[in-house]
């Protein structure tokens, strides 16, 4: 068993999380504390992983400056794919990096306005693109004397995988021809965009789990349609770029998650890989097959009440996760092991009661620790990030939120 994951694990993490909070001025619930020993060692794994090509931190698994810094400072890291324009606008006029890409086409037209004049902005900031419409709107907002830098579009281009007329994987992009591939492209450059890249995100690959515990058949089902996806798409990547060729220059091509970052960089037409949860490890990273997980955030509620001997009840703790409803989207209780969510409540708004082996032993006020299923959305539920280096918190962070923003 992985070492982290192992009962014992998570029995010392409980007490070490435990120590380390108790000085805290502070500790109202939420208390999320991420650990900068294991934040560290994943962002090296990341890199390993991805075999020398860079990887663009994706900043919805984060959502903390400081966080997204220090992953940025690690090598094998460059550059942001941010998920909203607005925190665009936002990480670039903080400085914290001159290399963001929107992972999402905005529409968002007062924020493509300032985007169009502010000169930094439209040399840092690259939208994504993938519709004429797009392309009306952002001419709609680009009122600027000559001499200023083109405003930057990427094509997000669809990486799904077709078995006959259907399609399996995430349903973003239009765009799957080359004849509308190159339309788009040329489009851009005539309008006087600078079509600076390509993005070909495959979730079906790198967000699908792909080794739950007994589901076997199913797991080799999803393993198979994932080879299948990576065979694909090396073939259609070819032929994107077939098709750009002596329209645009591509500064890069992008593809993949935390979930695929080997398949995804072993592609000769990828020239960098996207990621983010694979740095926090969240509870939905448990069980894929191309890596260990080394889980780096937690979130701590108090005991408040005791309802029968074998059961307690936390403070809080319902943070459901975005994506299809179900089990899988509930925060996993972590630490002290043992424990798990009632099927009739399951986690609530006010409160969360436990069952399980070890729920009869916990006392009034003391913190079960949890995991969020998603990476990035706990930082929604706070102001404040608690970083732990060993056995010590070194720092308390704001989040997005403890900066005022909401996106």
């Amino acid at each position: 068993m992985n070492d982290f994951v192992s009962e014992v694990a998570k029995y010392r993490l409980k007490r070490r999380l435990d120590q380390a909070v108790a000085a805290i001025p502070d500790p109202g619930p939420p208390l999320v504390v991420v650990d900068l020993d294991a934040f560290d060692a994943n962002a090296g794994y990341l890199a390993r992983r991805a075999g020398g090509k860079p990887i663009r931190l994706a900043s919805k698994s984060i959502r903390v400056p400081a966080l997204i810094k220090r992953a940025l400072a690690h090598p094998g890291f460059s550059g942001i794919l941010s998920y909203n324009l607005r925190e665009a606008l936002w990480l670039a006029s903080q400085g914290i990096s001159d290399d963001i890409v929107v992972g999402y086409p905005s529409v968002d037209r007062l924020a493509l306005t300032r985007l169009a004049n502010d000169a930094v902005a439209r040399r840092v900031i690259t939208l994504m693109v993938d519709d004429p419409a797009h392309l009306d709107l952002i001419a709609e907002v680009d009122r600027v004397s000559d001499g200023q830098d083109p405003i930057r579009v990427c094509l997000d281009i669809d990486a799904g995988l077709w078995l006959g007329n259907n399609q399996i994987g995430p349903k973003r992009s239009p765009l799957r021809d080359k004849p509308d591939i190159t339309r788009l492209a040329q489009s851009a450059t005539q309008r006087g965009l600078k079509v600076a890249g390509v993005m070909t995100y495959e979730g079906q690959v790198a967000g699908v789990p792909d080794q739950l515990p007994k589901q076997g058949p199913k797991m080799a089902v999803v393993r198979r349609l994932k080879q299948a996806s990576v065979q694909q798409l090396a073939q259609r990547r070819r032929e994107v770029l077939e098709a750009l060729r002596g329209i645009v220059e591509l500064e890069f091509f992008n593809a993949g998650g935390s979930g695929s970052i080997e398949s995804s960089a072993a592609d000769p037409a990828v020239t960098e890989v996207a990621a983010g949860s694979g740095l926090l490890v969240p509870a939905l990273f448990d069980h894929y097959a191309s890596f260990e997980p080394r889980p780096a955030c937690f979130f701590g509620v108090p005991v408040v009440r005791r309802p029968s001997p074998t059961l307690a009840t936390v403070a809080g703790g319902g943070f459901i996760a975005s994506g299809p409803a179900g089990k899988d989207r509930w925060p996993l209780p972590w630490a002290p092991p043992g424990l798990q969510l009632t099927a009739l409540e399951g986690a609530g708004e006010v409160q969360t009661p436990l069952s399980g082996l070890t729920a009869g032993g916990l006392k009034i006020g003391e913190l079960v620790w949890f995991r969020h299923a998603k990476s990035g959305e706990i930082a929604e539920h706070t102001n404040t990030i608690h970083l732990l280096q060993d056995t010590q918190i070194v720092d308390s962070v704001p989040t997005y939120r403890g900066c005022g923003n909401a996106w």
